[in-house]
């Protein structure tokens, strides 16, 4: 039966949850692991929504296996945190997305959900913001511009803001500039510097994103060939341009 199942004693009063799920420039998943990692966030619930694939996954040094889709939580900082070890199946995105959808507005979650927008250019990476519900206020709040031109977010990322905007729940969309190739630590950092800590109102240390740029590409290359393989598993978001 698909639900989340909430397995730590953590309080929380309608918390932030930032979506990390694997992506274009694995931006989402770069800045999920930070913020996990960074805040030592406690696992909090596991993610068993349709689409999520039934793997068992392991952590270092721990013996006990936790669900590849999982919330983390940190109730000093009011945060959630949706990590994902895996591509979530597109063919089961709608479903998945109702799942968690019904779960975020049944505890009054303020969702941040996080994708890529492809440019091979050297520019400095710039961030814009899409909102559902009353979302506007939270990006109007941070100083986050709305897009330039008009566009689509697809993906398991793209089913989550429809369901998002279906059910009026107050949500933000992220879109970060960022290589379609290669994992992208300088998009992450922008998202979390310019877009994460100014929404859930945290300071977040991002020097060690810059510093280890090139490891944690290294780190999420074999992840990033496996996206390759099956891109239409990928969130990204793109003009409309080619259809209008």
């Amino acid at each position: 039966m698909a639900r989340i199942d909430v397995v730590a004693d953590i309080e929380l009063d309608s918390p932030t949850l930032v979506e990390g799920l694997p992506g274009v420039g694995l931006v989402g998943k770069t800045v999920a692991d930070h913020l996990v990692n960074a805040f030592e966030m406690e696992y909090y619930a596991g993610v068993h929504c349709d689409g999520v694939p039934q793997v068992g996954v392991y952590r270092g040094e721990r013996s006990a296996l936790v669900p590849p889709v999982r919330l983390h939580a940190d109730p000093d900082r009011n945060l959630v945190v949706l990590q994902s070890d895996v591509p979530v199946s597109p063919s089961e995105a709608t479903a998945f997305a109702a799942c968690v959808t019904g779960w975020l507005d049944e505890h009054d979650v303020t969702p941040v959900y996080l994708s890529g927008l492809p440019d091979q250019s050297d520019d400095p990476r710039e961030l814009y913001g899409v909102s559902t519900g009353n979302g506007d206020r939270v990006l109007d709040e941070a100083g986050i511009v709305p897009p330039a031109e008009g566009g689509l977010v697809s993906g398991p990322t793209g089913a989550l803001l429809y369901h998002a905007g279906r059910v009026s729940l107050d949500g933000v969309g992220l879109i970060v500039e960022t290589n379609p190739q290669f994992p992208d630590p300088e998009a992450a950092r922008v998202v979390l510097e310019h877009g994460v800590a100014p929404i859930a109102d945290i300071e977040v240390e991002t020097q060690d994103l810059t510093e280890r740029a090139e490891e944690i590409r290294e780190a999420r290359e074999r992840l990033a060939e496996r996206m390759a393989e099956a891109e239409d598993e990928s969130s990204q978001a793109e003009p409309l341009r080619m259809f209008q």
